[in-house]
């Protein structure tokens, strides 16, 4: 029976504290529009992945090492710990943020007239087990001219985002003419696969060093 104060799952993850290894307004923002009570706890990490890696598995292994920065000692019986990475792929390239206005509007011109991959990597994680799982959202772009592209990274300057755009912001009104995925994704949490993951992950049973990965192409 569903408690007459709310969902269950948020309930139930009353009895956690849940902590949120970003500190993206972004990631924060949409974690507080699902329900959930949480507190911010990053750590300043070098986000370098192995060459080797295939791009489709990059925001994993960073969410995993963001998730695995954080001692035994520091996850106490009751927390539960969101740590996430987000990811644009063009091709087989991977674009980073960008470190400046030509950065910007350079990222931008990959972008334009093409379709890319959004991936956002999840890791969640308490004292007795661990869940990593990626979702993935393709994105079209229309045409942009150097006017328009110039003219985003001017006025928003998006340098701490994934492949120099916000999909919130007014390149994605006036640029993106499809998605196929989850929207949230592209802002930096799949808020319903985040939601189911995090409904079997506090319902199995707590086993020591139990971990699931899952990356659904």
């Amino acid at each position: 029976m569903v408690s007459s104060d709310g969902c269950m799952v948020l309930e139930q993850l009353k009895s956690y504290n849940v902590v949120l290894a970003s500190k993206s307004p972004r990631r924060q923002e949409l974690l507080k529009g699902m329900g959930l009570d949480f507190s911010v706890l990053t750590k300043d990490l070098n986000e370098f992945f192995p060459d080797h890696l295939p791009p489709t598995e990059v925001a994993s292994y960073l969410s995993r090492v963001k998730a695995e920065a954080f001692r035994e000692e520091e996850l106490p019986e009751n927390y539960l710990l969101i740590a996430a990475d987000t990811v644009v792929i063009v091709g087989s390239a991977i674009l980073n943020k960008p470190g400046d206005i030509a950065e910007t509007i350079g990222m931008l011109g990959q972008l334009s007239g093409k379709t890319h991959t959004v991936a956002t990597g999840i890791c969640l994680r308490t004292a007795q087990k661990t869940c990593v799982f990626t979702d993935f959202t393709e994105v079209d772009f229309a045409k942009l001219s150097h006017d328009e592209m110039e003219y985003y990274a001017q006025n928003y300057r998006p340098f701490d985002k994934a492949g120099a755009y916000g999909i919130q912001e007014w390149i994605g009104f006036i640029g993106i003419t499809g998605i196929r995925g989850s929207f949230y994704n592209v802002m930096g949490l799949p808020t319903q696969r985040l939601y189911n993951e995090l409904k079997q992950f506090i319902s199995e049973p707590k086993q020591t060093a139990s971990e699931t990965s899952r990356i659904d192409l």
